[in-house]
């Protein structure tokens, strides 16, 4: 399915929005277009029922475990987002307060994330995408201004990757000239293999791009390996590339239960983190946040001085006015839950998920490949040997109940292997995750009593889990 929109044909221009007798009254005789201005306007309270029973085709966003996005907050940071949709978060002259808020926010990730000395600098973006953008551009212009410095050429930069980066990255590599190298994941560790990205490297790599949380399996590349290995290639070759993390989704996870684990700016060779606010920040959609752990690693030649608002301000994003609310409902959260509330909220994300794992665990005919552990992400395949249905079928009848769970097909060298993923997020429950293992029980059982789209003269093939 694509985001971009095509011109509707001449010939349905003028079609008309069939409109119930129950809005008698409020609506013009001839009725109002579809694809079209009409000629007069009408009330705000017809518009909105037109506009709100379409939405009914929407699925609920509660039932929606595709999507990593927040669909619940609270009914106070609601309020805040509304009172603040008509600020410019860019007019810091008009609304300095807001710009206030965004800075605190930028600090206090740059403490979770561990910076040693406070000297970082960052900004919120309109989503991780844009961040990771951000941070490809300073990777590539840092790369090119040490190639000139030293005579050698910069016109092949390169990045290197895992198979299980987010599509914003090999988008990154188009818009922005840059060639894609991506290392493809292996069966037994489904994760960045530190050897893998050294023999990716050499003196055009702008830099390597380790993900804290992969969108396909929920696991966390092993910075801190791939870090070292980096060390020891600079040692032998000369060449000092920089680590850029996408935690998108991890960023707001391991800080809180794996305070340990070392993938931040602990590591000297991060120079920069993005994460999603808008994902376990808790916050709907409308914001990222990008933050490089030194002034030095974002060039100046990226930062623009603008005064059309007033102010002088110093600005670093791909696109201009941006509504200011996102930003005020992340702070909400960081001052509402702290520490230990963020905790506790993404603790019991994960015990959900680990539930949800250890019931799929007991139905013969699946296999899990991702079990919670690490982000609140479960992943199963059909149990090789099973042919009764594949994870598509399976999605499919859940869907019917309500249900979204996507089934798609694992990166190279694994694209042979389709997977069905529930991503748990705040809000879902454990009586709901009970409610989906009990539909999820019974739509197996019909997909293998002869249930499936499959010739019913088939012979059910074996589901019994291998000993």
């Amino acid at each position: 399915m694509s985001n971009l929109v095509r011109r509707v044909p001449e010939s349905q221009r003028n079609e008309l929005l069939s409109v119930n007798p129950l809005y008698a009254g409020l609506m013009p005789a001839d009725g109002v277009p579809t694809y079209q201005l009409a000629e007069n306007p009408i009330s705000p309270d017809a518009a909105q029922a037109i506009i709100r029973d379409e939405l009914m085709l929407d699925g609920n966003s509660r039932l929606n475990l595709a999507t990593f996005c927040s669909t619940w907050m609270e009914p106070q940071a609601r309020e805040l987002i509304a009172e603040t949709l008509d600020r410019n978060l860019l007019d810091h002259d008009q609304y300095p307060q807001t710009a206030e808020l965004e800075g605190r926010c930028v600090n206090i990730l740059d403490n979770l994330w561990r910076d040693p000395d406070g000297k970082s600098i960052g900004c919120s973006t309109a989503g991780s995408s844009e961040a990771a953008m951000l941070a490809g551009l300073a990777l590539k212009f840092r790369w090119r201004d040490r190639q000139k410095a030293a005579g050698r050429p910069f016109d092949r930069p390169n990045l290197v990757m895992g198979s299980t980066v987010h599509t914003c990255w090999p988008k990154f590599g188009r818009y922005w000239d840059v060639e894609i190298r991506q290392v493809p994941i292996e069966q037994g560790s489904l994760t960045l293999n530190p050897q893998g990205v050294v023999e990716h490297c050499d003196e055009n790599t702008i830099g390597v791009i380790a993900v804290l949380g992969s969108t396909q399996l929920g696991y966390y590349d092993p910075v801190a390996e791939i870090s070292a290995a980096l060390d020891q290639f600079q040692e032998s070759s000369g060449l000092d590339i920089p680590i850029h993390v996408d935690a998108a989704v991890g960023g707001f996870i391991a800080p809180f239960l794996e305070p340990d684990l070392v993938w931040d700016f602990r590591l000297p060779r991060v120079q920069s983190i993005n994460a999603s606010g808008h994902k376990f920040g808790l916050v709907y959609p409308g914001v990222g946040w990008v933050v490089w752990q030194e002034p030095d690693d974002l060039p100046k030649d990226l930062v623009f001085e603008c005064n059309l608002l007033g102010g002088s301000i110093n600005t670093f994003t791909l696109n201009f006015s941006r509504p200011g609310a996102p930003v005020v409902a992340q702070y909400y959260n960081f001052l509402r839950l702290g520490f230990a509330g963020y905790r506790a909220v993404q603790q019991t994300s994960r015990d959900v998920a680990q539930y949800i794992a250890g019931e799929v665990a007991t139905i013969p005919s699946l296999e899990l490949l991702a079990d919670g552990s690490e982000l609140p992400l479960i992943a199963f395949k059909t149990r090789d040997g099973c042919d009764d249905f594949t994870v598509f079928e399976l999605s499919d009848r859940l869907r019917t109940r309500g249900w979204q769970l996507p089934a798609y097909y694992l990166p190279p060298d694994l694209e042979h292997v389709g997977v069905l993923r529930m991503v748990i997020r705040n809000g879902f429950s454990r009586a709901t995750a009970a409610l989906l293992i009990t539909d999820l029980r019974r739509e197996v059982e019909g997909l293998t009593s002869g249930g499936s789209a499959r010739d019913p003269k088939t012979a059910p093939g074996d589901c019994t889990p291998a000993q």
